[in-house]
Formats: structure tokens, sequence, C-alpha cells
């Protein structure tokens, strides 16, 4: 692993301290820990520092190192170790971390940098002219299968030919990378083979999960009214109960006036909110009113199991249907996407 050093003084602002929307989600951090167990919140602290400033300065170190009651040295070895942190100046728009590990190698990563110095920098860890855009090469990043793949900040783009990454790059110069899509940038889910499922084809439950729980319709139970008098017990023994309707998400064929600009939810970008109009949601408030087995439901529906409460949808959409923008800030400290 390469020695990685904080940026020369020349280049390091005189101070550092969280703005206040910042501020609050700091202390939201550093209370889900014990008292005396802090320091658990120094990597969360870093991220939202680096995210203010676009890197993590000495400053904003020693600030996190105060306010978590740790050594300097402490901080500064978290900061050092972990490739996620800018430790000099970044572009404003776009970091790209190119994976060079064997896999990615092996799949094209050396293209991918030749589009870097080419249409960035000629050397790693320098910005462009504008300073909106740097690049490094770094180690596996845990994508293998997809190979070649960058991280652009927090996403990932994977699956990439040097003409998809030039693109990319564009979009991000532009000021357009809300719209690129994270993930495969081929006809793939996740992982999953090049052009759909080969096998298991049809839909199949496990027996006890919550999503079979929540997509199987119940039988209801016979009352005592519904009995025939007249039947016997063997006769009744065979009467089959109707089953109940499944209750789910509230779905809509169209808007109820302007639909709502659903990428505004963190996790959501323009192919998975056409994905989520065509199954019937076009609105904050339908998303705002989802229950665990809505989730499961609609986990099922978008193939991708965990994502919904992951980037927390339900809360961010019950932030945005309330107040919009500015209810959205208030809640998470930071502007939806």
């Amino acid at each position: 692993m390469s020695v990685r050093r904080l940026a020369e003084e020349n280049v390091q602002p005189k101070d550092f301290a969280f703005t206040r929307a910042n501020g609050a989600l700091v202390k939201q951090w550093i209370k889900k820990y014990p008292k005396g167990r802090q320091a658990s919140a120094v990597i969360p602290l870093l991220m939202i520092a680096q995210e203010q400033e676009g890197w993590v300065t000495k400053r904003a170190i020693e600030h996190v190192a105060e306010m978590l009651e740790m050594p300097y040295i402490r901080v500064l070895e978290v900061a050092t170790f972990y490739t996620q942190f800018m430790l000099a100046p970044v572009g404003t728009r776009a970091h790209v971390q190119v994976c060079g590990t064997t896999p990615c190698m092996l799949r094209g990563s050396e293209d991918l940098m030749a589009v870097c110095r080419d249409k960035i920098h000629p050397e790693q860890f320098h910005t462009n002219e504008a300073g909106t855009l740097s690049w490094e090469e770094v180690e596996c990043q845990g994508a293998c299968v997809n190979a070649p793949m960058v991280m652009i900040f927090k996403d990932t783009y994977e699956d990439l030919t040097p003409e998809r990454l030039a693109e990319i790059i564009d979009e991000f110069e532009a000021g357009r990378g809300e719209r690129v899509t994270p993930g495969p940038q081929v006809d793939r889910i996740y992982s999953a083979p090049e052009g759909g499922l080969t096998s298991l084809q049809k839909e199949l439950r496990v027996k006890g999960s919550k999503a079979a729980a929540a997509a199987t319709p119940r039988a209801a139970k016979p009352t005592n009214a519904a009995k025939p008098k007249t039947a016997s017990r063997k006769a009744s023994a065979t009467v089959k109960s109707p089953a109940k309707a499944v209750a789910g998400p509230i779905r809509l064929k169209k808007p109820q006036g302007k639909a709502d600009d659903l990428k505004m939810i963190a996790g959501v970008g323009p192919k998975l909110e056409k994905t989520l109009n065509k199954l019937g949601f076009w609105h904050f408030a339908q998303i705002a009113k989802w229950t665990k087995k809505d989730i499961a439901i609609v986990d099922d529906e978008l193939s991708f199991k965990g994502r919904i409460e992951r980037d927390e949808w339900v809360k961010q959409a019950k932030a945005l249907a309330r107040g919009g923008r500015d209810e959205y800030v208030r809640v998470f400290g930071k502007e939806p996407r």
C-alpha cells in the first residue's frame, strides 16, 4: 500500500469549523455511542468534514480529535489509512478513483487511466485547469466481478469501457453528475450475468421470508356464522375459505397533478425513477407511507434487497412530502440530490 501523507502546509487552511447543519449532524453521530466511546464516531466525522470542505485538512483532523477527546495521532492514522479520505485538494465536481488491482487490470483499467490522463491531467492527484476534476489509481474497491470500475466520491461505476468513462467524466464536468446512474453500465443487475437470467427464471419465494409473507395471500378464518348448520363435520372440513386480497403500497396509474422529482431521493437515479413510475409510484407522499410489508414487496419488484431501507427512502420521502427541499435540509443537514 502506498504511503499517504497530508498536503503541504502552504495549501492547508488556517482553521476549520463545521457548519451549523453539519454540526448538528456531528452531534447526532456522537450520541450513537456510549459515553467514553465517542471515538467510534471518528470515521463518520471525518467523512462529514470531507463532504463540507472537499478534502480532509490538517485543521479538520485536529478539530475532530478535540471533539472526540482523542490523541491527534489516532485520528491522523485513520485519515491516512483509508483511501476514501482525500488528504489534498481534489476536483470540486469529481475525483475519479480508478481501481488498478489484478481483476480490473486484466479487464482494461489501464485504458481507463489513459482516459483520465487525457481528459483530466497527465499525473495523479492533480486537478484540471478549472480545478473541477482530478483522479488517482487505488487498490481493490470490491467490485471485481464488474471489472473494470471506478469510484467517484461515494458511488461506483462498473463494467466500464474507455468510451463510457469519457462520457461519465464529461457529465460530471458539466455539473450533471447526478444524471449518471451508479453501478453497472451494461445490461445487468448488480453482478448477475449480462442479458438477464438463464436459469431460475421462474420466481421463487423462500418459505418464511418477509417478502413471501407480504406477497402470499392469507386464508380468511371461517366464522361460526359462515358454517352451514346442516353440514356434517366431515363436509364442513372440506369447505375452503375465500382468500383475502393482499394489501400493498398505494399505486397510481398516472400522477395526481404534477409528478414529484423522485431523483431528489438519494439512491434514486433517472433509470430507477422511470421504473418506480411504471410500478405506479409518482409522489413522495406515496413512498412516505410505505410499511415494512410494502418495502418487502417493492424490494422484490426492483430486484435489489435492502437498498430502500439502507438509503432511508421512506424517511427522505417524508421530509420532501412535508416541506420540500427546506425540510430535507433541516432533517438531513444537506441538500437533496
